[in-house]
């Protein structure tokens, strides 16, 4: 089983054993986003008292470390657009019906979920362009940049690169917000079968995403700026 210290990066503790991702969900730490923090400092941050958490992880049921963290670039990039954007593609046109019409049933009783309709509309609207734009611009040029390094990345794919990053942070502070309002996707006593799946659709949304953008910020990421370093 795999030893966990506190100087250790939130980023490649899920990588070398994705089943931790339920410990850092459990005590609300953010492993995607802001991955690349070291287990103590985000802990601090988060007010998480840092020896419960080592507790926990390092005896969270060990599962094989991720088969996609070894792909190259390019065929990460595949996986995760046959993974997590055809998810998000499929999955988001799906549960806007659901939430629009659990807002419509069940609002008068249940003030939060217009503001549940309002935040899963905006996180739809900022990411699918931003799924669009890794799809035909961003994710084209890393392909290239693996096959050919020495032709470099321009200074508008590295700017890309940042604003990807911040879009990220945008759609899991949304996450995050839609979490709090649900109280947790704890389904309530008068709920019907449309507000069942409901909640458990916006889980499953939340869960997918955060392990697509870990794949993204601090893996694939890290690894194309590092590669530009190198061939600087």
């Amino acid at each position: 089983m795999a030893s966990f210290t506190s100087d250790m990066i939130l980023g490649d503790i899920v990588t070398a054993n994705p089943s931790t991702t339920r410990v850092f969900s459990k005590f609300g730490i953010d492993f995607c986003c802001h991955g690349q923090r070291p287990l103590s400092a985000a802990c601090e941050a988060d007010g998480v008292d840092t020896e419960a958490v080592l507790t926990a992880l390092n005896t969270t049921e060990p599962t094989q470390r991720a088969d996609w963290a070894e792909l190259d670039d390019p065929s990460l990039i595949a996986h995760i657009i046959s993974t997590h954007h055809q998810y998000l593609w499929e999955e988001f046109p799906r549960l806007a019906e659901l939430v629009d019409k659990v807002a419509r049933v069940h609002g008068p009783r249940h003030s939060e979920l217009a503001q549940v309709q309002e935040l899963f509309h905006k996180l739809r609207a900022g990411m699918e362009p931003h799924l669009r734009t890794e799809e035909t611009m961003l994710f084209p040029e890393i392909s290239l940049h693996a096959g050919r390094p020495e032709r470099g990345l321009s200074d508008e794919v590295v700017a890309e690169l940042s604003e990807n990053q911040e879009e990220h942070d945008r759609s899991g502070h949304l996450l995050a917000e839609l979490r709090q309002l649900t109280n947790g996707y704890v389904i309530p006593p008068d709920a019907c079968a449309s507000y069942t799946a409901m909640l458990s659709g916006l889980e499953e949304l939340e869960n997918d995403i955060h392990i697509h953008v870990h794949k993204e910020n601090n893996v694939l990421f890290p690894r194309v700026l590092a590669s530009v370093g190198d061939s600087a």
